[in-house]
């Protein structure tokens, strides 16, 4: 598993080289893309496509090579295979077949994102790509609408603007997000901005809507998120209740939504009281 440049044909790593110097076969995404790289570095190795449509028939000659003695190196388009990428159904039925599957790391969109976007903190969460029809979009939006961490998105150029509009319409303007585009490569630019302002600054030039995308949704507000987590709790603790003992609901509901017993127990007396109150 070969990572490759995502755009700077000169951060490819040593290893990758060598590695690609030496196999028997190189199985890429894109033949004639993966050419031009194995040219600009002498390598004259024997290409075949492997993309997301032949991937499991490619996984059985890929299997026989291996099994014959042969070694094969995978690559995609850009960065790490298997991310975001075709990959996973072969390296499944590789290792499945009992042969190694060896990792070659090497450059990646969304660690060079999150690296220069100057965000604190240890945890994000990494999404790919969006549905491409807006309403399965704004679900999926939705469902990262609160979460007290970035989020990251891969987006293509021609959806860039509808994904900047959905995630307005379901976020509001003020949330903030990164726009990272065209990494390693000649035009690449990283923009901080509101998403109000986003839309505003795809629209000004539209230079700026060319090229790969990596969105970057940062952290929902601590308000925001505290609310959020306040309501799953109400909602997991009411559903407990139909069928549990108040002092059982509220303890199964504070390990299920990590919100504080002593405080799912207050409420779970105060709506139970509030059940057995007669209509006013």
């Amino acid at each position: 598993m070969v990572a490759t440049p995502i755009g700077n044909l000169g951060d490819v790593t040593l290893r990758a080289l060598d590695v690609l110097r030496s196999v028997s076969v190189v199985a890429a995404e894109d033949t004639r893309h993966t050419r031009h790289l194995l040219d600009h570095y002498g390598i004259g190795a024997k290409l075949v496509a492997v993309h997301e449509h032949n991937e499991r028939a490619a996984a059985e000659k890929v299997i026989a090579w291996l099994r014959a003695g042969q070694s094969v190196a995978l690559v995609t388009d850009a960065g790490t295979p298997a991310i975001s990428d075709p990959g996973a159904v072969l390296v499944r039925d590789v290792r499945a077949a009992g042969c190694p599957v060896v990792p070659i790391p090497g450059p990646s969109a969304v660690v060079a994102a999150l690296s220069a976007a100057g965000i604190a903190g240890t945890a994000f969460l990494f999404r790919g790509f969006l549905p491409v029809k807006s309403e399965a979009r704004r679900a999926a939006i939705e469902a990262h609408a609160h979460l007290d961490l970035p989020v990251l998105f891969y987006e293509a150029p021609h959806r860039v603007k509808e994904t900047t509009a959905d995630l307005a319409a379901v976020l509001g303007l003020a949330r903030r997000i990164t726009l990272a585009r065209e990494l390693t490569k000649v035009f690449e630019s990283i923009h901080e901005c509101t998403l109000g302002e986003a839309m505003l600054w795809l629209e000004i030039d539209a230079n700026r809507a060319r090229g790969e995308f990596v969105l970057i949704l940062h952290a929902a507000p601590q308000g925001d998120a505290d609310q959020a987590q306040a309501r799953e709790s109400l909602r997991v603790l009411e559903v407990l209740m139909r069928e549990l003992p108040v002092s059982q609901a509220a303890k199964l509901a504070a390990q299920i939504t990590g919100a504080r017993r002593n405080d799912l127990y207050e409420t779970a007396l105060r709506l139970k009281q509030e059940a057995r109150s007669p209509e006013t």
